[in-house]
């Protein structure tokens, strides 16, 4: 039986570039552009960007990342599991890596935006689990009726 593991994507690979691309057009056509702040599969890896990505039997299943941006806070972007994977606990054990990394390398806070329609809940849900709690627009982000904001303190598990 094979494993789930969650590993640290250092250059982009077909798989990974191929479940961002499936992201990035579901959120394209999800969402007016206006609204709509997914990032360029290939921006994921410009910077200093963290990309995660969970594998099992060889098949790339899901994708998130975090982008610092400033010292000590960070914002969620990407994250995606493939719909024959969904309710296996893949998007968790993506969360709680990027949580772990992020908080190693001294992300103190992790915020994100998402989307505030129904479609967006498991999503939203997955976030309340682990400890975010709503917050006003951060950054560059404005209040926006389809964006909904997210925000949770990070600790070094131990």
């Amino acid at each position: 039986m094979d494993t789930l593991t969650i590993e640290r994507a250092t250059a982009p690979s077909a798989g990974i570039i191929g479940l961002l691309q499936a992201h990035f057009d579901l959120m394209r056509a999800t969402s007016p552009a206006e609204s709509c702040h997914v990032l360029e599969p290939q921006a994921l890896f410009a910077g200093d960007t963290v990309v995660m990505f969970a594998r099992e039997a060889g098949k790339v299943l899901g994708v998130g990342a975090y982008k610092p941006l400033d010292a000590t806070h960070g914002e969620l972007k990407s994250m995606h599991t493939v719909q024959a994977a969904r309710g296996r606990g893949v998007a968790r054990a993506i969360l709680c890596s990027l949580m772990d990394h992020a908080a190693a390398a001294g992300i103190t806070r992790l915020s994100l935006e998402t989307g505030s329609a129904d479609a967006f809940a498991p999503a939203r849900n997955l976030y309340a689990v682990h400890g975010f709690e709503f917050c006003p627009p951060f950054c560059s982000y404005g209040v926006d009726p389809l964006s909904v904001y997210m925000t949770r303190n990070v600790l070094l598990a131990g």
